[in-house]
């Protein structure tokens, strides 16, 4: 396998698992809770979702993809419901299958091509790592909001050994 093959594999992996734990947390909670604040300083997991479509189709569908960047950054913490759970999680699932699409496209020399997004100079390899670990940042925020709303463990890993060393 080469280094291009195993890096775009990994980053769908991590999109993946991601998609996974929103998906958990999300059927947890009621359509009431998905537009609930803690606080006025927090957002909504409605909002969350959002943003993270936000996020991802300006980094990686417009930027790698070479379309237009249509994205309006504000109204995407703005927004205080209209979007039931089923929806929220069909935008979030679409976004992240067009964004493993458009990375899966990519060629070395595009990986390598810096971009300017969002004021920001980034490499292709740049705007998938970016695309990944902000994905990840949101998804953690997202469980903690289920379980302080709701008071109980997800089961991310339910099942399954994490206290196995590691071997060769």
């Amino acid at each position: 396998m080469n280094l291009l093959t195993d890096f775009k594999e990994q980053i769908s992996y991590r999109l993946d698992e991601s998609t996974r734990m929103v998906s958990l947390s999300l059927e947890q909670l009621s359509e009431d809770d998905i537009w609930k604040k803690v606080n006025d300083s927090t957002n909504s997991v409605g909002n969350l979702i959002v943003h993270l479509c936000g996020n991802m189709t300006q980094y990686a569908i417009a930027s790698l993809g070479n379309k237009e960047d249509k994205r309006n950054r504000d109204e995407e913490f703005s927004i205080s419901g209209g979007l039931s759970k089923v929806q929220l999680l069909e935008k979030l699932m679409h976004t992240v299958e067009t964004v493993k699409a458009v990375i899966n496209e990519l060629s070395e020399s595009e990986f390598l091509r810096k971009r300017n997004v969002q004021g920001f100079n980034f490499s292709g390899i740049g705007i998938a790592i970016h695309v990944t670990e902000h994905y990840s940042y949101h998804t953690g925020q997202i469980a903690y909001l289920t379980k302080t709303l709701k008071n109980k463990d997800l089961g991310f890993y339910s099942g399954l050994d994490l206290n196995i060393k590691n071997q060769d």
